[in-house]
């Protein structure tokens, strides 16, 4: 969709629909259980690690830094399975497109990483990064992560439950 914005009756910018690169984080326990983190600003609302890709960085990083940021789990107690092969794009709801980002993204297009966590729970710390995205956490199986999610983002999770579901078994 491309939205037409009249400067003035001579000139018209076009422009078209602006997505934040993203990585998301599906990160399985031993027990093939994923982590989810309440959010602080949104109380009752989980999910899992993800964030921007910053600039001239690979998915890959981005994905292993943000985990750091949001979980205090670092690089040796996590390791990749397995890369999606296909993008997620979603809308922000019209409320939160207009205060996040300064309004300059409609939305996300994620990348999402299926990792395995190696290390202990004891190494899980949410308070590493200022400020901290999530409240408290806990490890449940991946189709109960569609009624713990934001529902703007419920058909986002049930595609990454497509994505990984040969991982939860």
């Amino acid at each position: 969709m491309k939205l037409h914005i009249q400067k003035n009756p001579s000139t018209i910018k076009v422009m078209t629909k602006r997505y934040r690169p993203c990585a998301g984080i599906v990160l399985f326990n031993d027990n093939n259980q994923v982590f989810v983190g309440e959010r602080l600003d949104t109380p009752g609302a989980w999910q899992m690690p993800q964030g921007g890709i910053d600039d001239g960085e690979d998915i890959e990083n981005a994905a292993f830094r943000e985990l750091k940021e949001e979980t205090g789990i670092g690089k040796n107690s996590a390791e990749i399975i397995r890369i999606a092969d296909e993008t997620i794009r979603y809308d922000l709801p019209e409320f939160l497109r207009k205060k996040l980002w300064r309004g300059y993204y409609y939305g996300q297009e994620q990348t999402w990483i299926a990792m395995r966590f190696k290390g202990d729970d004891s190494e899980i710390d949410l308070k590493t990064h200022y400020p901290a995205e999530f409240s408290k956490w806990q490890w449940v199986d991946l189709e109960d992560t569609l009624s713990l999610i934001v529902p703007f983002k419920r058909d986002v999770y049930s595609k990454i439950i497509d994505m990984f579901s040969d991982i939860a078994t």
